[in-house]
């Protein structure tokens, strides 16, 4: 087959406005009143079958938390051996599934996830984890069905990486397997395309997966889990096990079927899973696989050639949008003093104009924060900033967890470029300023780079190319998504593959074929259609 001839071209979802006036507007406001008026009952699900084992806990809305969305059941140890037994079981079969028929599978899912549960998936993000309607347009729909289409066409070219020459006589070719064993997916609240990547990606080059969602991220979750299986993916390839890091962790990574994991989510976190798998490699009957993207404290940085208008519009879009919560979400920023106070001013203009509230109100830029636990943590650094004699709050600040996880959109000033709010994880709405001194760009991008542990994204504003090319070459390791007079925040599937390192996580480049590369496992096959019947070397005769 000539496989570089079979490559389909995928290309991006088409992004709904939801203007007023529009049906999909409708549409979608009616899949929410929908939604809002149904409290579901999340099951288990091992094997495609559904187990409810009264172990509970509650989706709420987090812009309502006392509107309950769900009540999901959640794995204990006998639930994670059952998946791991189920997971094994469909390996038989899936492992050697014709790459068609797992592509079939995947594309499927995307199709119904772009028509007829379009509103579904984007009303089941808005509600269970605080997402504007736009912001659950561009990932929950548009960014998770570019997953599953353009993983579909990257495993085309996976396959065809073959080798160069086969001499007369022979045939070499490479098998790409599915790893030997399961693959844990532990994915994050904050994106649905990233919780529906992390284990589809692994499942469709022949991988059969545990998926434990984060449990403020349950409720959207099976939603897309009850999409992949009407799509016809088989019975105990992703097995759907909701429940605590502390009981499902430990557990799955001391079975020595662990092939891999898939994570997304806090650096403690993936650092301690990574721990854990060393302590236990010698039981282990290979070396797992390991994929994570964790943390970012990701930056702006203004050249004196730069527009202001476009940094004020990428700071807002890329601090504010979906409150903060994204980990290449801008949270420091970098400006020359001669532009400072222009920038600070229309900064603070914009940000006294956004309008935070329920996201079922369509005018609303920012919404709730995900739970009591990220209010408290973020509450947290704007007391610390208020009561900091080294930083001043030029605007928001407050918070208020009444009705729902509020905070404001908050502008904090410094000029100790070290101050804890400028080094950092955050993971809300917080962006931190520091003014440098005119004429020392150079020391600025220095600053910039040895700050903060993280490498995720960043982005340079420019109108000098040789300043432009002077950031780029300083800050080569500081970020794996590099934008120029952009947000640094946005990448999308088969435009700018998604990953950083440093703490921010092993770079493998979500949404590209160096993903999906982590989930095979090579095979050279060499066929000799002519041995040789005699051992004996032609050097070896005699003279």
């Amino acid at each position: 087959m000539n496989w570089r001839a079979a490559v389909p071209t995928a290309v991006n979802e088409p992004v709904h406005q939801y203007a007023p006036g529009t049906e999909e507007k409708a549409r979608l406001k009616a899949k929410l009143k929908e939604l809002s008026s149904q409290e579901l009952e999340i099951p288990v699900i091992i094997g495609g079958k559904e187990i409810y084992t009264g172990q509970t806990a509650k989706s709420v809305m987090p812009h309502n938390h006392s509107h309950v969305l769900a009540t999901y059941h959640m794995a204990g140890e006998n639930e994670i051996r059952s998946a791991i037994d189920a997971a094994m079981e469909a390996r038989k079969e899936w492992s050697r599934t014709p790459w068609e028929t797992r592509v079939a599978v995947m594309k499927k899912a995307a199709y119904l996830i772009s028509t007829r549960y379009r509103e579904r998936m984007n009303a089941a993000a808005m509600l269970g984890i605080g997402k504007n309607c736009y912001q659950a347009e561009i990932e929950a729909v548009c960014e998770l069905c570019d997953f599953l289409n353009f993983n579909s066409q990257f495993l085309y070219q996976l396959y065809a990486e073959q080798p160069p020459y086969s001499p007369y006589g022979t045939w070499n070719c490479l098998e790409h397997r599915p790893l030997e064993g399961f693959v844990f997916a532990a994915t994050p609240f904050n994106f649905v395309a990233i919780a529906g990547n992390l284990p589809t990606s692994p499942a469709l080059m022949g991988n059969v997966v545990l998926w434990k969602p984060a449990s403020s991220a349950v409720y959207p979750a099976y939603h897309l889990m009850q999409i992949l299986q009407e799509a016809g993916l088989p019975d105990g390839v992703i097995n759907f096990i909701p429940g605590k890091g502390s009981v499902v962790g430990p557990k799955v990574m001391a079975d020595p079927n662990l092939a891999g994991v898939h994570f997304t989510g806090s650096t403690p976190a993936f650092q301690d899973m990574w721990r854990t798998i060393g302590t236990n490699i010698q039981n282990y009957r290979s070396y797992p696989r390991i994929v994570g993207e964790t943390g970012g404290k990701d930056f702006i940085v203004l050249h004196e050639s730069a527009d202001v208008d476009a940094a004020v519009a990428a700071t807002v879009r890329g601090a504010f949008e979906y409150q903060g919560q994204k980990c290449s979400a801008a949270s420091r920023a970098y400006i020359p003093k001669s532009l400072y106070q222009e920038f600070k001013d229309k900064l603070i203009a914009e940000v006294k104009n956004i309008k935070m509230g329920d996201v079922q109100d369509f005018t609303n830029f920012v919404n709730a924060v995900i739970d009591k636990a990220a209010f408290d943590k973020i509450k947290g650094y704007l007391d610390y900033a208020k009561e900091s004699s080294q930083a001043t709050i030029l605007v928001g600040g407050e918070a208020d967890d009444s009705v729902g996880y509020f905070i404001q959109p908050t502008v904090i000033e410094t000029e100790d470029p070290r101050f804890k709010t400028m080094e950092e994880e955050i993971f809300g709405p917080v962006v931190t300023l520091y003014a440098y001194e005119d004429g020392t760009y150079e020391q600025a991008l220095h600053l910039c780079d040895e700050t903060s542990p993280y490498a995720l994204t960043g982005a340079v504003f420019a109108r000098d190319r040789k300043a432009i090319a002077q950031a780029s070459d300083i800050l080569s390791q500081a970020a794996g998504n590099f934008y120029i007079n952009d947000k640094p925040t946005g990448s999308i599937v088969g435009q700018q593959p998604f990953g950083g390192s440093r703490a921010s996580g092993t770079n493998d480049k979500a949404g590209s074929i160096f993903n999906l590369m982590r989930w095979v496992s090579q095979r050279a096959i060499k066929e000799n259609f002519d041995p040789p019947k005699d051992y004996r070397y032609p050097f070896m005769g005699e003279e």
